[in-house]
């Protein structure tokens, strides 16, 4: 069984827009790169798709607002769990032999 591979997504890139281009079928481009087909028609559309928000608002995306309450809820949930952690780290010692 092979390995599942990880493109960079320059390499994506480059291959969804020799797709979008046309010059070649989808085909020779799996031959040449040694990609599956389909995984090729799915670069193509991700390009397509996202193609559109490269001009709306000079491409930038726009920025999240995060809200405090939700910052505070998280720093509070952080602590619970680093003193649960800190609880079971110092009760769990006498089975780990350290």
């Amino acid at each position: 069984m092979r390995k599942r591979r990880n493109h960079d997504a320059g390499f994506k890139a480059r291959v969804a827009l020799e797709a979008v281009k046309g010059e070649r079928t989808v085909s020779e481009l799996a031959a040449e790169y040694g990609v599956h087909p389909t995984m090729i028609h799915q670069w193509k559309k991700a390009l397509l798709d996202g193609a559109v928000d490269i001009f709306e608002r000079g491409g930038r995306k726009p920025v999240a607002e995060v809200d405090e309450e939700t910052v505070r809820s998280l720093h509070a949930k952080i602590g619970e769990l680093a003193v649960a952690n800190d609880f079971l780290s110092r009760k769990l010692k006498p089975w780990t032999g350290k």
